[in-house]
C-alpha cells in the first residue's frame, strides 16, 4: 500500500486548488493514504477532503518558525515512513522538509527552491492553469476540459444547521449576490466606492447582497453595509471556509476580487465574476467552472505590477481599479445572472 504525503503550505487558495490533484492521485493508488501538510489557516480544507486521511499542520509564523523546530517537524515526517511526497509548494522550506524526509520517491516543480533533493522534477508551466500545473506534477494526461475538476468538500452537520438558520433568520431564498470585496493585498482590491455603486445597483433590482470574507474582512464588509438600509447582510467574519462554500451554493453569483473567494466559488460550483486589478489571469488562477468568467482592465503598462500585489499602488495612481468603471461590471453580471434564468 502507498502510503503519500502532499506537501502544500501556500495560502488559501493555493490550497484549493491543491485538491483536484489529491483526488487524481487517490484514483491512481486507490488503496493509499493520502496525507497532508498544511499551514493553520487551510487545515480546515484539506480536513474536509474525502481523500484526506490525516492533516499535518506546519506553523511556519509560531511554533515551527525556528530551524530547530522545522528539522524535528521533518523528523517526525520521517518516522512515518511515506512512500512517496507530491509537493507542489517550492519554497526553501519544503525543500528541507523533503530532504530530511528519508523517502525516495519525490515529486517537485523544476522551479522550486534547492530543486535537487527531488528525485522527480516537473516542469512548472506559468502558461497553464495552477490546477493543471499540480496535475502535471502527478502526471495525471488531461484531454481537453478533462482537468476542470471541481474540489468535493465535507459539511458537518453542525455548521450545516448554521448555514440554514442564518439563511432564514435573513429571509435569503432566491434573488441572492454574494460579494467578496476583500484581499491579502491592497492593490487587489477593487475601490469600496466602485463596489457601492454595484451594489446599490442590484438592491434597486430587488436583489439581496451577502458581504463575505474572514476575519480580517470583516471591518471593510461592514463599511460597505454601512451606506445600506436594507438588503445587505455583513457576514465578513461569520463563517470558515468550508461554511462559505456551502452559503455560495445558495446564491446566483459571486462577485469578487482575485483572491480566495474566487476558489471557493468554484467550490461551490455557481457564477463567479473575478475582478482583476494588479493582477492578470494569465497567472493561472481565475476561476474555471463553465459557469464563471473574469473582468480586467489591461490598457496599462504598469499592469501586472506584481505576482501578488502591494500593500499600495507603486505609482500611486490605481489605475488598474478606478479606471474599470463599475458599469462595466454590472453589466457583465446582468449578462451572467440572465444566462442563468
Amino acid at each position: 500500500m502507498e502510503k503519500i504525503l502532499v506537501i502544500q503550505t501556500a495560502f488559501i487558495g493555493d490550497a484549493l486548488l491543491t485538491l483536484p490533484m489529491i483526488e487524481k492521485l487517490k484514483e491512481n493508488f486507490k488503496n493509499s493514504l493520502i496525507d497532508v501538510v498544511c499551514i493553520p489557516s487551510t487545515e480546515e480544507i484539506f480536513s474536509a477532503s474525502p481523500f484526506v486521511n490525516e492533516v499535518l499542520v506546519l506553523d511556519k509564523k509560531k511554533k515551527h518558525k525556528s530551524i530547530y523546530n522545522l528539522l524535528k517537524f521533518a523528523k517526525s515526517i520521517k518516522q512515518k515512513q511515506y512512500t512517496r511526497i507530491y509537493s507542489p509548494h517550492r519554497s526553501l522550506r519544503t525543500s528541507l522538509i523533503v530532504m530530511q524526509s528519508g523517502v525516495r520517491e519525490t515529486y517537485g516543480f523544476a522551479n522550486s527552491a534547492f530543486f535537487h533533493v527531488y528525485k522527480n522534477l516537473v516542469e512548472y508551466s506559468y502558461a497553464k492553469h495552477e490546477v493543471q500545473r499540480n496535475l502535471d506534477l502527478i502526471g495525471f494526461n488531461y484531454i481537453s476540459d478533462n482537468w476542470k475538476i471541481i474540489p468535493k468538500l465535507k459539511l458537518n452537520e453542525n455548521s450545516s444547521i448554521k448555514i440554514q438558520t442564518f439563511l432564514a433568520e435573513n429571509y435569503l431564498s432566491e434573488k441572492i449576490i454574494a460579494v467578496a470585496p476583500g484581499s491579502v493585498w491592497e492593490t487587489k482590491k477593487y475601490p469600496l466606492e466602485h463596489f457601492v455603486e454595484i451594489i446599490s445597483h442590484f438592491t434597486d433590482l430587488d436583489y439581496k447582497i451577502i458581504l463575505l470574507g474572514g476575519e480580517s474582512d470583516k471591518v471593510l464588509c461592514e463599511n460597505i453595509a454601512r451606506n445600506f438600509e436594507k438588503n445587505v447582510i455583513s457576514a465578513g467574519g461569520k463563517f470558515s471556509l468550508v461554511e462559505t462554500i456551502e452559503i455560495l451554493k445558495n446564491v446566483k453569483l459571486l462577485l469578487t476580487n482575485d483572491s480566495a473567494p474566487t476558489h471557493l466559488g468554484v467550490c461551490a460550483d455557481i457564477p463567479v465574476l473575478t475582478i482583476y486589478c494588479s493582477t492578470i489571469p494569465a497567472f493561472g488562477f481565475f476561476p474555471y467552472n463553465k459557469k464563471s468568467f473574469y473582468i480586467s482592465y489591461d490598457d496599462l503598462k504598469c499592469k501586472p505590477c506584481g505576482l501578488h500585489g502591494y500593500e499600495k499602488c507603486p505609482i500611486s495612481t490605481f489605475d488598474c481599479g478606478y479606471k474599470l468603471k463599475p458599469n462595466i461590471i454590472i453589466n457583465k453580471m446582468k449578462e451572467m445572472l440572465s444566462a442563468r434564468n
